[in-house]
């Protein structure tokens, strides 16, 4: 019976110490809260926030960098005979306000703590820091955190720099690295969040010691457990500061964009998004009132209208066409067309060209005819699947130009643009049958053709290049190593011979020797070739399309313009286009009253 007793009595002494043991792993490793309570008084744990990495364009001039910001901290638990009113009068803060930021303080119950630091005041100027830096100490309880916010330049290149503002609860749920915390700033748009991170760089933390009125003294244990924050890299853009700047003067009160390359590269030389904002508006204490006021503007400018915006092409797609049908041997250079407007309207004093005159004088009655043997070849016994079998050879290569995809710039929300498959039409049709006769309006650039403004400027460096093209991007280095991201360096070839690429750019050389370009894109001294388009946009006035490159021989720059509402692309887009030219081949613009047609905004309709 006693051994019984004495058996029961070791298991629950066993038991009780295995609790107690349990509890002590939980209090001493697991729980940190009693760990804080006791070093509350005399540690304090500081963030060291990393500099954001700089961005400056490919001549090496400053675009963004950082500029300090203070956070005013508070650990509840330390404060200590506290002056309501002194602080209002320090700090500059009414006493309904005052209440308020200790109620929102209260409210964050999920990361609410008495003893460790919480954000009170957010965005402290380096004026407003200076101001109250020497009244701190009359705060127990109250201490500053430093870190940095971007600061810019320049008013250009908003759209394509993006903002960056502190991490959102559900951004911070769906980070799967568990790197950023609250409060946290993180890139959201533009190049600060497609480089997100090589940008942010990584926390460090100091322990600093603190007597019992909170003054500091000194690192704890000599900084042994301090880590430095670590920078982010910097980035080399690959835009040209003084092109971007000019191409923003030139689309002010223009709704449209400008999109430069070189197409040896890329590299993308400007970037425009008309209308825009000036980047300094959404950083600091007025970034939400701000962000409000331009996200609410009816002409959105936060709207990257080169990346995003999805227009018909009109007649640049013409040489697209033109290439696409030499491949496939329906036409051959020499193929001449009567232009028999009964067809379909056209326009211009031509009557039966070849095809380089057909590009030069857009004639819409060539392209038409040009589709139409495309996708009736009688390889069918029907005009309905001989159509189905066209329609796919056609996709196949006008997707090898980067139509109808994205092409995979290093910045978020770039669309694909449309290229109408049998598939598409077969959803649009309900099923029913379609032939030639039923889409013919794809020929000339018009109906269910979409692109993009990028996907324009990366097809003229692709006539320029003869037949290839580099992903377009912005970032042409990172780091100290200084080199773009692999997939920038890789070369992408259409399915069209390269021989074929002769006759584009006789063709497009033409249309501004001596055809539609020549009043308003010829340039002394320079061969351009170019493409004019004139996108249809009933019943308001169409929108003015231009793409092209120059020199003709080893050429330096490719560019597409679309001014939205501005009439015949032999006018505005043209205009702008050869300025830009001008501007990045010569650095100055040699004929002023190019310039102030453009600038005083009334073109043909």
């Amino acid at each position: 019976m006693n051994e019984g007793r004495k058996e029961i009595f070791q298991v629950v002494f066993v038991l009780v110490g295995f609790v107690f043991l349990t509890k002590l792993f939980f209090v001493q490793v697991v729980d940190n809260r009693y760990a804080d309570l006791a070093n509350s008084n005399s540690i304090l744990r500081v963030i060291e926030y990393p500099f954001r990495g700089l961005i400056t364009d490919r001549n090496g001039k400053l675009i963004v960098f950082n500029t300090p910001e203070y956070d005013l901290q508070v650990i509840v638990k330390d404060i200590k005979n506290f002056d309501s009113a002194k602080f209002c009068q320090v700090f500059n803060l009414t006493r309904q306000e005052l209440r308020k930021h200790f109620k929102d303080l209260r409210a964050k119950k999920k990361e609410y703590s008495a003893v460790k630091p919480m954000r009170f005041l957010s965005q402290l100027s380096s004026e407003e820091w200076a101001r109250v830096q020497d009244r701190i100490e009359e705060f127990p309880g109250f201490y500053i955190q430093a870190r940095t916010t971007r600061a810019y330049s320049t008013p250009a290149l908003a759209n394509a720099l993006g903002y960056v503002s502190e991490i959102s609860k559900e951004q911070l749920k769906n980070d799967e690295s568990k790197i950023y915390k609250q409060g946290d700033y993180i890139g959201q748009s533009g190049i600060e969040a497609f480089y997100e991170k090589q940008l942010r760089g990584q926390r460090g933390v100091r322990f600093k010691l603190r007597d019992v009125q909170g003054i500091e003294k000194g690192s704890f244990k000599n900084g042994e457990y301090d880590t430095i924050s670590v920078p982010g890299q910097d980035l080399t853009s690959s835009i040209d500061l003084n092109l971007q700047r000019y191409g923003e003067k030139l689309m002010k009160g223009k709704a449209g964009s400008i999109v430069a390359i070189e197409p040896a590269t890329g590299e993308v030389l400007a970037l425009v998004s008309g209308p825009s904002y000036d980047p300094n508006l959404l950083t600091g204490k007025k970034y939400s009132s701000n962000y409000k006021l331009i996200s609410t503007d009816t002409m959105k400018p936060l709207f990257n209208r080169p990346l995003m915006a999805q227009y018909r092409p009109g007649s640049i797609f013409k040489i697209a066409q033109a290439m696409t049908a030499l491949q496939e041997k329906v036409i051959t250079p020499e193929t001449r067309i009567v232009c028999d407007r009964t067809i379909i309207g056209c326009h211009g004093p031509h009557t039966n060209e070849d095809l380089r005159g057909a590009i030069a004088n857009s004639c819409n009655v060539y392209f038409y005819t040009v589709l139409r043997r495309m996708l009736n070849q009688g390889k069918a016994n029907d005009p309905f699947s001989d159509a189905r079998i066209g329609l796919k050879e056609w996709d196949s290569h006008i997707t090898s130009f980067g139509f109808g995809n994205r092409l995979g710039i290093d910045l978020p929300n770039e669309k694909d643009g449309l290229i109408p498959t049998p598939a598409y039409y077969d959803k649009a049709y309900n099923n029913r049958p379609w032939k030639f006769s039923n889409i013919y309006s794809i020929a000339i650039g018009e109906g269910e053709n979409l692109v993009v403004p990028l996907q324009m400027a990366n097809f003229a460096a692709t006539v320029a290049n003869r037949g290839f093209y580099y992903t377009p991007h912005l970032i042409k280095g990172i780091g100290k190593e200084n080199k773009p991201l692999p997939q920038y360096t890789e070369r992408h070839y259409t399915t069209i011979d390269s021989s074929y690429f002769k006759i584009a750019v006789d063709a497009m050389q033409q249309v501004v020797d001596a055809g539609t370009g020549q009043w308003y894109a010829k340039l002394p001294d320079v061969v351009v070739c170019g493409k004019t388009g004139t996108v249809q946009n009933d019943p308001f006035p169409a929108h003015s399309v231009f793409i092209a490159f120059a020199p003709r021989v080893n050429p330096k720059i490719a560019i597409s313009v679309y001014v939205e509402h501005g009439g015949q692309g032999a006018g505005a887009a043209a205009s702008i286009a050869s300025l830009m030219i001008e501007q990045y081949l010569f650095k100055k613009t040699r004929r002023q009253y190019i310039e102030d047609y453009v600038m005083a905004g009334i073109f043909a309709k």
